[in-house]
């Protein structure tokens, strides 16, 4: 019996195969970044499917499983979320492999559609894989609230020549690009004639070199432009205050004092200090207001406050955004629009708290979700702000019809606990700033705290093992982008180019 047959027949062989491409495509992703592990685990993907995929039920398996394979591996860090109460320890096992399984599905999903089509071995299936896997790529980053996390592209994040194209067609089409890019060495073994191979290996390098080059250039442009001067300073807080210490009733004062060092204001300097999200969390902004002499004492009238609040707002509580003077004024208010399920809210909340579940962060209510997004202005500049995992959606950021400066992410990334969990969300804080071509200001308790420019080049970062400050008091004003005018519907027309594409390579028979 040969080997082809034995892996056939015996199913567990296959889908641990499967799986282990699954896991192995995982390591392209950051903060490891080996994208060109993806070069042979993608080929070995399709050609699974292409070779032992016999009907729909199998097909929709090899995708699933590689989908699991490749989720369990990136999204482990989720289950250090339930470490804190003894409530949800028993939850860890379910969702360190329920999750993956329900993400999991939209790949199987995928490679269904790909069944259905009776691919052949030529270049028409590599077409229609990428057609589909960028299709229920697209649908998880949308539905049910979307989770649009850990995309193939991000295996790019730290080349940052290559993504520049960001800034022009936004992250979901130039995740199709990237999937139909590692697909096209599945070439080499089909039956074309050795120039046919040739031919198509030169012109997938010319373009990824002419894309290279381009964004070399706009590199370069961008170094030319001059730097505007704020006429005050932003400083980025980066605390890494343990989020254990949320659950022990800690005292407000002394946690405010530890900011107030952290930061060190300088009273004769005009300054806006951002701090992380929920680094007052165990209090409501009403109750912020007991300390005010401690702000009013340690900040001038030059000073600004931007910092995570809950507020209790019309019987509802927002996980909220605010910008401060020195007396505790509100100048500028966000309520966050995207809430994380189970986190920041319970679905489903009337039936399971009767359980005795609960959100898990601390308290028993849920938050509630806002949909505006004002921009908050400040000495006539305007920053479109984001808490926590609202970052990691594309396109549609700026619900206003005014323009921009800057980006601010304020996010508490402890409950990633000490994983790769904070350094992908941080990743996507550099697609963002390429595709609106706007700086973000980022920062992060226990997570990565950065100034990073609209092309994605960091300034300076601060990392989950440190804590302290960046400062920066000039920028480089950018146009807005293409991809900031029209937003993912610039996605909808490459797949109408890839569906355009595969009807006319089925008419001519490849």
């Amino acid at each position: 019996m040969s080997k082809l047959t034995l892996l056939y027949k015996n199913k567990i062989l296959l889908y641990s195969f499967i799986f282990s491409l699954g896991l192995l495509s995982s390591f392209g992703l950051p903060p490891y970044n080996f994208f060109y592990i993806n070069f042979f685990s993608y080929p070995a993907f399709l050609w699974a499917l292409l070779f032992y995929s016999k009907d729909k039920v199998s097909s929709f398996n090899i995708g699933w499983i590689f989908g699991f394979g490749y989720f369990i591996s990136n999204l482990y860090w989720i289950t250090n979320s339930l470490t804190f109460e003894d409530i949800f320890k028993p939850l860890i096992p379910f969702a360190l492999v329920l999750l993956p399984l329900f993400l999991g599905l939209f790949y199987g999903l995928s490679t269904l559609i790909f069944c259905l089509t009776n691919p052949k071995k030529n270049f028409l299936s590599i077409l229609i894989l990428t057609t589909s896997l960028s299709i229920f790529e697209y649908i998880r980053s949308f539905i049910f609230g979307g989770f649009p996390w850990n995309l193939i592209a991000f295996s790019f994040v730290n080349y940052l020549e290559f993504v520049q194209l960001l800034s022009i067609i936004g992250t979901y089409a130039f995740n199709s690009i990237i999937i139909l890019l590692f697909l096209i060495p599945t070439i080499l073994f089909f039956n074309y004639t050795k120039k046919i191979k040739i031919s198509i290996s030169i012109f997938s390098v010319l373009l990824i070199l002419t894309n290279y080059f381009w964004g070399h250039l706009n590199l370069k442009k961008y170094e030319r432009i001059e730097k505007k001067d704020l006429g005050f300073t932003i400083k980025i807080i980066s605390p890494k205050i343990n989020i254990n210490r949320y659950f022990q009733n800690e005292n407000p004062n002394e946690l405010i004092l530890e900011l107030i060092d952290i930061s060190e204001p300088n009273s004769s300097n005009e300054t806006l200090f951002i701090f992380p999200e929920g680094i007052l969390s165990t209090i409501y902004f009403e109750d912020l207001k007991k300390f005010k002499n401690l702000f009013f004492n340690n900040f001038s009238a030059k000073h600004k406050i931007i910092l995570g609040m809950n507020i209790y707002e019309n019987k509802k509580i927002y996980n909220s955004l605010v910008l401060l003077d020195n007396e505790l004024n509100i100048l500028g208010e966000y309520h966050k629009n995207k809430l994380v399920p189970f986190g920041e809210f319970l679905p489903f909340e009337k039936t399971l708290s009767q359980m005795g579940f609960k959100k898990i962060t601390q308290g028993y209510h849920s938050y509630s979700a806002d949909n505006k997004r004002d921009l908050i202005r400040l000495n006539g500049f305007n920053f479109i702000p984001l808490i926590c995992y609202e970052i990691i959606y594309s396109g549609n950021l700026n619900k206003s019809k005014d323009d921009y400066d800057f980006i601010i992410n304020i996010s508490e990334d402890g409950w990633f606990g000490n994983s790769i969990g904070p350094y992908q969300h941080y990743s996507h804080s550099i697609f963002r700033s390429i595709e609106e071509g706007k700086p973000v200001i980022r920062s992060s308790n226990n997570g990565v705290s950065a100034f990073i420019n609209p092309t994605g080049q960091v300034f300076k970062k601060i990392l989950t093992t440190d804590k302290g400050f960046i400062m920066f008091n000039s920028f480089k004003k950018t146009n807005k982008t293409i991809f900031s005018s029209y937003g993912n519907k610039i996605f909808f027309y490459f797949l109408f180019i890839y569906i355009s594409l595969i009807f006319f390579f089925k008419k001519r028979g490849n």
